[in-house]
């Protein structure tokens, strides 16, 4: 079995300070931002992505394109650690030996800045052991890369709404700069 790099967007919140879930939202040519997340996920090299769903579920799961896999994360209303968590659980099923996870709400992310976060990870066995994320003049930011080896420890730890970012200072993730491609701004309004 071929190992396989797996993208984990993340999209299940209710999204309070933009009115309704991202996962609903669409950009101004109407593209839902599921859509453009998949497409950057599927041209930094990811050979397979999956969505995590939650709020608004069934009217989110329509808008995720045919090739994308949907996990729905049942408490997702518990804050991102539970769609991380999910997205982690549903990792464990593939070939996959890491994850790129973004947000949905990182509409018009560029390509190249995820390309640069999975190159500065490696590749075959190294790669099962990688944490990288991508940082903005400084300020970390997402997608963020983590090796198969810390997804059982990543779920174990993140609770509440907060992701893996206490985890990846902690074991020296390799923070790549991405500032020159994009601001790295996630939209809550």
């Amino acid at each position: 079995m071929t190992a396989s790099l797996l993208g984990v967007l993340l999209a299940a919140g209710a999204g309070t300070r933009m009115g309704r879930p991202k996962a609903l939202v669409r950009d101004g040519s109407d593209v839902p931002w599921v859509v453009d997340g998949c497409r950057m996920l599927r041209a930094t090299g990811c050979d397979q992505v999956v969505v995590v769903l939650g709020a608004e579920a069934d009217v989110a799961r329509a808008l995720v394109p045919a090739e994308a896999d949907v996990v729905v994360a049942a408490d997702w209303a518990l804050g991102l650690s539970a769609s991380l968590r999910a997205g982690l659980e549903f990792a464990a099923g593939t070939d996959a030996d890491a994850v790129l996870v973004s947000l949905v709400d990182l509409a018009g992310l560029p390509p190249a800045v995820g390309r640069r976060v999975v190159d500065a990870a490696g590749s075959g066995p190294a790669r099962h052991a990688a944490l990288a994320r991508a940082v903005f003049h400084g300020r970390p930011g997402h997608p963020v890369l983590i090796g198969r080896d810390h997804w059982a420890a990543v779920a174990t730890e993140v609770s509440g709404d907060a992701g893996a970012g206490g985890y990846l200072a902690r074991h020296d993730a390799a923070r790549v700069e991405c500032g020159d491609l994009s601001a790295g701004l996630d939209r809550d309004r």
